[in-house]
């Protein structure tokens, strides 16, 4: 029997790496230090998008002009990894499922809209790097997350059709690229957010990596 897929391409943070409360922390932290009120909910608006597209949106709400925002950029990155280091934990069954695929022969690919340098640290933290045939942060791309555009990079560096590629996601912005690239997409949300309907638009949807898995070895 033909398989229905000959790569699976991930996200990175929420996916591989339980990261996205610290992201939260670290936002409302250089936020916080800027004189600003920054929530949660604040961040969870941007969630999936590009880091300095963010910024770009909170600095015109805001109307902020005395900060160069890519050394804003830098020290919430810098905070950030510092805060993975004390807290940062894979999420529970990443292994397995790299393993799985691994074994299989089947390529794996991460495309992130965190730049590189976030990238580079997770990967190494996790000590996973070694599962990836190709690695892509949309860091330095034209567009970041809607935009299908590293989806679609980490695809031909795989040289994969993007109509074989599985996407691996926990946030809308990020569905909506893998679907934007011609790619099925499997959505795994956080519990608060499972029930929203705004998943339905993913090929499957998946409460954590153990159904991923069953997930998975059924579509081999």
């Amino acid at each position: 029997m033909k398989r229905k897929f000959d790569a699976v391409i991930f996200d990175m943070d929420g996916v591989l790496i339980d990261s996205e409360p610290l992201w939260r922390e670290a936002m409302i932290n250089g936020f916080t230090k800027l004189g600003y009120t920054f929530t949660e909910e604040d961040c969870i608006k941007t969630t999936g998008k590009r880091f300095d597209e963010v910024i770009k949106i909170w600095f015109n709400h805001f109307k902020e002009t005395k900060t160069n925002p890519k050394l804003f950029e830098q020290e919430v990155i810098d905070d950030l990894i510092g805060l993975i280091k004390l807290k940062g934990k894979p999420i529970n069954g990443v292994l397995e499922v790299l393993s799985l695929l691994k074994k299989e022969q089947i390529k794996i690919g991460l495309a992130t809209s965190s730049n590189e340098k976030l990238m580079n640290f997770i990967l190494k933290y996790l000590n996973i790097a070694s599962y990836f045939q190709s690695v892509k942060s949309a860091e330095h791309l034209k567009f970041g997350k809607p935009h299908p555009e590293v989806y679609l990079s980490c695809a031909e560096d795989l040289n994969c059709l993007p109509s074989r590629c599985f996407v691996i996601e926990d946030s809308i912005n990020g569905v909506i690229a893998g679907m934007a690239a011609g790619m099925k997409v499997i959505a795994i949300p956080d519990e608060k957010n499972y029930n929203k309907l705004q998943w339905s638009i993913a090929e499957q949807k998946v409460k954590n990596m153990k159904e991923l898995l069953i997930f998975l070895q059924t579509n081999l």
